[in-house]
């Protein structure tokens, strides 16, 4: 029997019920499906009995990569590595759908890599079906002016819609975590705000959001060196606090810093 390994975050879905719903969310049949982090592979046998065109999972921990390979012999395709190690624009030539239950650990990191690695001309997915730590996840869905409003929501929504579908109770999980999860669905957004380098927005939002409760007047200056025609121009008050700008207002400021930096 396979422990769960806490240095990689490893928590195993076992509610049938709760892995049904998740495969239910995207379409799976003659689809091309990308799942990160299957774990024992009780998602895995779940998305096989809906018939995909092909099923690609990541699976770094080297146990697990041995044991799914003996459970599904030649139905899946596994690749043994790091999910931070792979480039994701190149591990299929079609697009993906994909599922994952992130390990908690580095799900927030590996959202916020994806988002900024997105090439807009030729994009890898058409859905992302992703677990994440209810705390996380209320962050990523939240709006402004509210106080899971982050760097993480303004990422996210520059390129994707993004919804709630379930909560899932620690009792859903082997072993069971300390924390409620959720689960969200992802889709790329037809037009959004254009920007030479994702790395601008970036760092605006960690610059302005390393300090959440101070005013935005300090690292607007730093970044804009005291220029207040861009603040009056996008109608800005300085005297905010960074959660309660809106994400249009961040995609400006990137915009407004490219062009400061050519």
């Amino acid at each position: 029997m396979i422990r769960a390994k806490k240095s990689l975050g490893q928590n195993f879905l076992i509610d049938q019920n709760i892995i049904e719903k998740i495969t239910n969310i995207a379409k799976i049949e003659n689809k091309n499906i990308l799942e990160v982090g299957p774990g024992t592979g009780n998602l895995t046998a779940a998305i096989l009995k809906k018939n995909p065109k092909k099923l690609i999972v990541i699976e770094k921990d080297d146990e697990l990569a041995i044991l799914l390979k003996k459970k599904f012999t030649n139905k899946i395709k596994i690749i043994n590595k790091d999910i931070l190690k792979i480039d994701e624009n190149f591990v299929e030539k079609e697009k993906l759908t994909v599922f994952g239950n992130l390990p908690y650990n580095i799900s927030t990191e590996i959202l916020s890599r994806w988002i900024l690695n997105l090439n807009n001309k030729n994009l890898w997915f058409d859905h992302l079906v992703l677990m994440f730590q209810k705390e996380v996840a209320d962050r990523i869905i939240s709006k402004y002016n509210s106080k899971n409003y982050g760097r993480l929501t303004v990422l996210t929504n520059w390129k994707l819609n993004v919804k709630k579908i379930l909560d899932i109770k620690p009792s859903c999980f082997s072993p069971r975590p300390k924390i409620d999860s959720s689960v969200l669905f992802f889709e790329p957004k037809k037009n959004f705000y254009k920007l030479n380098n994702s790395k601008s927005l970036e760092k605006i939002t960690r610059i302005f959001f390393m300090h959440r409760r101070k005013m935005i007047k300090k690292p607007y200056n730093q970044l804009f060196n005291g220029n207040t025609h861009i603040s009056s121009t996008h109608k800005i008050d300085l005297n905010l606090r960074p959660q309660n700008l809106d994400c249009d207002t961040y995609f400006k400021l990137a915009n407004e810093y490219e062009k400061l930096i050519g």
